[in-house]
């Protein structure tokens, strides 16, 4: 839908703009401060409504390199869109924080989100060759600007996007995932994807993954975590479940969030086995990025899965 921009349209996005490149925030550390993603991996939901729509490319702001945001992928609804059903997001990489907004119908900046999967905003960034993920819960200041660190991103192009929920306003309920490019200055060095395989290491934890999904069919992916060939029973609620699975398709980046069939059970630990909900709209290589904790640590473990049509 193309919108039609008005002065004080203009007029508010330019306010928005500046209050989040004003916004001063101090380097975050641990999950209390929005930063329980992981660094660059080498080699290594939140679904969007299937009923909301991509809009054009608006405009840029300083700081901030931008590609095809505007445009869907196929028509899926994961498909990498700056706006959709009137929501729209913008932001620019400033240094090592990412400061964006998120614009609701009204074009006011969206202030009130509803939790899921106990975060009111999941925050991705993904190198553009699959090579590098972050996975953050930023802060939100009272004017609608959310901040998230990403020290220590390589040069590159990379995609990043905000997951959320409404909490008000026409789309009140309905979760969106928005997103834009970013660069990274810097000489960039291009990382082979890794072929597809049925399992994966991370940090002396083995992880194997079993099921046959084919594109824009529902089906079920079972994890299974060991370690030194023994079964992990020992895993630790992450919000609120025993582990979360993100999937990136290659070339487009289209977004696709793998949601665990059952919750934790209160401090019970869980695994070894775990069965999620899998329905990944194109065929191809996805890139799968399981995050799990033990022992009050989170690990993530990455592996090239191939959806056939």
């Amino acid at each position: 839908m193309t919108r039609t921009t008005t002065p004080r349209r203009r007029a508010l996005l330019a306010a928005a703009a500046a209050a989040a490149l004003s916004l001063t925030l101090a380097a975050c550390g641990g999950d209390t401060d929005g930063t329980d993603g992981t660094g660059d991996m080498s080699g290594m939901h939140h679904a969007a409504s299937p009923a909301a729509t991509a809009s054009p490319t608006g405009h840029d702001m300083a700081g901030m390199s931008h590609g095809p945001d505007g445009a869907g992928s196929g028509g899926a609804a994961d498909g990498p869109a700056a706006e959709r059903g009137g929501y729209r997001l913008d932001g620019a990489l400033s240094g090592a924080e990412y400061r964006f907004t998120v614009t609701g119908p009204d074009g006011r900046a969206l202030t009130s989100y509803r939790p899921e999967q106990t975060k009111e905003m999941h925050f991705y960034a993904i190198r553009s060759d699959l090579s590098g993920f972050r996975h953050l819960h930023p802060a939100m200041a009272p004017d609608g600007t959310w901040t998230a660190p990403l020290e220590g991103l390589e040069p590159g192009d990379w995609r990043v996007y905000a997951s959320f929920v409404p909490g008000a306003g026409s789309g009140a309920g309905t979760g969106l995932v928005l997103s834009r490019t970013a660069t990274v200055p810097g000489a960039a060095t291009p990382v082979p994807l890794p072929p597809a395989a049925t399992s994966t290491t991370a940090d002396g934890y083995t992880v194997t993954v079993a099921g046959t999904p084919r594109a824009g069919a529902a089906g079920e992916l079972t994890v299974t975590v060991s370690k030194d060939g023994q079964p992990v029973t020992d895993l630790q609620p992450y919000l609120g479940t025993y582990a979360h699975l993100t999937a990136f398709h290659a070339g487009d980046l289209a977004f696709a969030h793998l949601h665990p069939e059952s919750e934790a059970a209160g401090s019970a630990g869980g695994g070894p086995t775990l069965a999620l909900h899998a329905e990944l709209p194109q065929p191809g290589n996805w890139r799968l990025f399981l995050q799990f904790q033990t022992g009050g640590t989170l690990h993530t473990a990455a592996l090239t899965l191939d959806v056939a049509a």
